[in-house]
């Protein structure tokens, strides 16, 4: 098995379904939406959206309704929809905090989402993470979110790091690729189980001991 390097010059998280408990917003958000075109909502139907942004979401959901001229439409009532279950509150998922507090002493760290500033903004802080960033990064602050890899090349350039010395952590194939496209070593924790995804470093949870090991390791071994 591959495995994530000692020497990394800095650290980045996606959030949604990686950090923050926020997939359980989105799947009730889209289930809904699905329903009221009366479909049904699985696996295959949550594939279509994760991991990308609201405007991708919204055209995938579109193709798939039959109603290809609707993306716009069914982007908006997905962030409407979303915003509502976000404002009951979201968790962090189990070991986020943790891992992301010992990498945070050892290197520079970010987010990089392709949530918009709004969403991104509401998961750290509703999970108790938003004091741990100095720098988060959002779709709609970029010209090309992720699967293009800019959100990765920003996030490492405004952390004076190089890319192909730094590690992102992931959760879906949009944001892997995205990584991936800018040279990063990529550690993966699926949204879906079950899938078969590129990964430097494969696991069920940030809770994984290994993964503490690895970033208590980071502040000797870290390159400059």
């Amino acid at each position: 098995m591959r495995s994530l390097p000692a020497a990394t010059e800095a650290v980045v998280f996606d959030c949604d379904g990686l950090l923050v408990d926020t997939e359980v917003c989105w799947t009730v958000a889209e289930s809904a939406i699905f329903a009221e075109h009366g479909h049904p909502f699985g696996p295959e139907q949550k594939a279509l959206a994760i991991g990308r942004t609201l405007e991708a979401a919204g055209e995938a959901m579109a193709q798939y309704l039959g109603r290809p001229r609707a993306g716009a439409e069914l982007a908006a009532e997905l962030l409407g929809r979303v915003r509502k279950e976000l404002s009951r509150g979201a968790a962090a998922l189990p070991g986020a905090a943790e891992l992301v507090r010992a990498c945070r002493t050892a290197v520079p760290i970010a987010v990089a989402s392709n949530s918009p500033r709004e969403l991104l903004d509401a998961a750290l802080w509703s999970a108790g993470l938003a004091d741990c960033f100095t720098h988060t990064f959002a779709a709609d602050e970029v010209r090309s979110p992720k699967p293009a890899p800019e959100l990765y090349l920003t996030a490492c350039e405004t952390l004076g790091a190089t890319p192909r010395r730094s590690v992102a952590f992931e959760d879906s194939a949009t944001g892997i690729a995205s990584a991936r496209a800018a040279g990063l070593y990529v550690a993966v924790v699926p949204s879906l189980p079950g899938a078969g995804l590129d990964h430097d470093w494969l696991g069920t949870s940030l809770a994984e001991p290994e993964l503490l090991d690895w970033a208590g390791g980071l502040r000797d071994s870290t390159v400059r």
